[in-house]
């Protein structure tokens, strides 16, 4: 079974910048969400996949991934998806042997960045860059399905 491993952090400040290799404009949308899973369409530049993700608060989740045409997945997310959409820039940043994705999330979750770390096992080690704050993996917040129900703008 595909497994992500993936913890969330908020950030102490804007220090990452200066390391980011390269960015990712990515819209993705919900078409369900029950209490064992979501489903999402992600378009990110000339590609696009649908996403079934455990609802396992975890770091640990079942995760399922394929490639769609990118013009149906836009069909998708503008007439099956939960509004608002979930838009991003996605930032990637190397440090020590790893690479993060700080995400800049716009519209209604205009202001929110969070960063994310995908690993290769739960309990796998890694050194937290100094612009790294506080962990909100088990957050349930942050989780993007959430961010549609309860965007950033009205916490």
């Amino acid at each position: 079974m595909p497994t992500e491993i993936e913890r969330k952090f908020l950030l102490h400040d804007d220090s990452w910048r200066n390391s980011v290799s390269h960015q990712q404009r990515i819209i993705q949308g919900y078409m369900a969400n029950t209490d064992k899973c979501s489903v999402r369409i992600r378009v990110s530049g000339d590609k696009a996949n649908i996403n079934i993700k455990s609802m396992t608060i975890d770091i640990s989740r079942s995760e399922y991934e394929y490639p769609v045409p990118v013009n149906e997945a836009n069909d998708m997310l503008h007439s099956l998806c939960i509004k608002p959409l979930i838009e991003k820039t996605r930032n990637y940043v190397n440090d020590n042997g790893h690479t993060w994705e700080i995400d800049e999330f716009e519209g209604d979750n205009k202001g929110l960045v969070i960063a994310e770390l995908e690993l290769d096992k739960a309990d796998q080690q890694f050194v937290s860059p100094p612009w790294l704050g506080k962990e909100v993996s088990g957050d349930l917040r942050y989780f993007n399905i959430s961010l549609v129900k309860n965007p950033y703008k009205d916490w």
